[in-house]
């Protein structure tokens, strides 16, 4: 008899509807093959398979069977098929009963006793199911919380293969999953560490609130011991939570990689990433055979920490140049493309010199500065330096800005780029519609900004990196529009911009 199951795989982060198509008809074959671009790991299911049906009570009647994964030109890779393999060989050989099946998506990891165990991309599956119009999802337990936050579908999870069969043969009825309260709660909590334990840095501290409030990049530069990493540590305690619609991005990318923490619905903190300066190209940006995300992606909606950025191979910065500039990385292979999200706010730190420490020398601050590419910096929206705490200021008693006034500042801004754009858009991600329609500048600000580019040099992307910010600056301020004051302070922050 042929059967037919609906499953589904990963290509990246994005799911793909993979039929299931088990001729169980003999033939005078002597084994079950499978057969539809599988890897290794798929080709080793079936003898999965074969000890979970028997060991959940059933007779394993397809020796000879022919098992189908459609798409044929997909490469389909890792568990999740078991439990869709396993229904469809007892759907094969009459122990399902009903076509119940066809109108769900079905997933899950066989142990050999029937266990069904838990499987990555769940999210992605369930959103999947939805837009194929499907009445829901079968798959482990484990993953139920996390695909019942998508409307308009059942979610069935099911501990072994048996429970699954019962239910398919509607001898067991099972109540869809509900979720037991919210699934996506905007995070209230206090952050651990605040801004007012840093001492001194005030300007550092106003440069970092402006970026906080509209996502722009930004390096600090400093030697040793100056509070470069603890500054860094703290941005995210003045960062607003998720919305929900980058909550499900960002949940998507993690449950994909299988790095969504046990009993997690939705992520509603924004993720902080920070990788070791000896992390590989595919590490930071994405690759592999079977193309993964990186780091970059999983900072999508959050922060990348690079911590001694010159450190990091050049050819590694290189690669930061795309997704910095499109939100997006896109990874080719012979087969294809892939495309992974990557839109995030990168915060590096740096020393000015090899030493650690400024020299008199300026060629020796040119030599460390000329491991970073022009079009690198150029894509980095705020240069800041951060110099050494005077003794007065580090034992004085005087108490600095704290994490709720930066806190209460992003939040202004904020909202006033969300009337203006809606939720996925800030003033670091302006287009040049949005750059004219909101960046006009006054005589006084185009006189300014000429002086500017003809001292510092800078590029025409400078030009609309500095009209960004200024428009950051006002939005902080509540102005209307940008004043000269809001843009010779934006300029100020194109530190290491000069004439190559």
């Amino acid at each position: 008899m042929l059967a037919k199951t609906h499953s589904f795989v990963l290509i990246g982060i994005d799911p793909l509807h993979c039929e299931i198509e088990v001729d169980c008809r003999q033939r005078g074959l002597d084994k079950t093959t499978v057969v539809g671009l599988a890897q290794a790991a798929v080709k080793e299911s079936i003898e999965r398979v074969r000890r979970a049906i028997v060991n959940s009570g059933f007779a394993f009647n397809a020796h000879g069977a022919i098992i189908n994964l459609a798409p044929a030109d997909v490469k389909k890779e890792g568990p999740a098929l078991d439990l869709a393999i396993a229904i469809g060989v007892l759907r094969g050989t009459d122990f399902v009963q009903s076509d119940v099946h066809k109108h769900f998506l079905v997933a899950g990891e066989l142990a050999l006793d029937g266990r069904v165990r838990k499987i990555k991309g769940a999210l992605s599956m369930a959103l999947l199911a939805k837009k194929r119009k499907m009445r829901g999802v079968i798959l482990p337990e484990e993953n139920a919380r996390e695909a019942a936050v998508v409307d308009g579908i059942e979610v069935y999870p099911v501990a072994n293969l048996a429970q699954a069969v019962a239910f398919l043969n509607e001898q067991l009825p099972l109540e869809p999953y509900e979720l037991d309260g919210q699934p996506y709660e905007q995070s209230k909590i206090s952050p651990t560490h605040d801004f007012a334990e840093v001492r001194g840095q005030e300007a550092v501290k106003r440069a970092i609130t402006i970026a906080s409030a509209a996502s722009h990049n930004l390096l600090m530069v400093g030697p040793p011991g100056t509070g470069k990493t603890m500054l860094a540590q703290r941005i995210p305690g003045i960062l607003p939570p998720l919305t929900r619609g980058e909550s499900l991005e960002t949940t998507r990318i993690y449950s994909a990689l299988g790095l969504l923490p046990d009993g997690v619905a939705l992520m509603d903190e924004r993720p902080v990433r920070t990788p070791h300066h000896s992390a590989t190209a595919q590490a930071l940006i994405g690759g592999g055979s079977v193309p993964k995300p990186g780091e970059v992606s999983l900072a999508h909606n959050g922060i990348l920490f690079l911590d001694e950025l010159p450190e990091f191979s050049r050819y590694v910065l290189e690669m930061l140049r795309q997704p910095l500039e499109s939100g997006e990385v896109t990874v080719a292979r012979v087969h294809g493309s892939i495309k992974f999200p990557a839109r995030f706010m990168l915060v590096a730190a740096m020393n000015p010199t090899k030493s650690g420490y400024d020299s008199t020398d300026p060629r020796a601050r040119e030599k460390y500065l000329a491991k970073l590419s022009g079009p690198l910096l150029d894509r980095i929206d705020i240069h800041v330096e951060v110099p050494a705490v005077p003794y007065r200021e580090l034992t004085g008693k005087q108490q600095g800005t704290s994490s709720a006034q930066m806190r209460e500042q992003v939040e202004r801004a904020r909202e006033v780029q969300r009337r203006r754009f809606g939720d996925q858009t800030t003033n670091a991600s302006m287009t040049a519609r949005h750059l004219k329609a909101f960046c006009e500048l006054s005589d006084g600000c185009l006189l300014l900004m000429r002086q500017a580019m003809d001292e510092l040099g800078l590029s025409a992307r400078a030009y609309d990196k500095v009209r960004r910010v200024a428009r950051t600056i006002a939005d902080i301020e509540g102005a209307e529009k940008i004043a000269e004051h809001h843009l010779a302070e934006a300029i100020q922050y194109r530190l290491l911009d000069r004439r190559l």
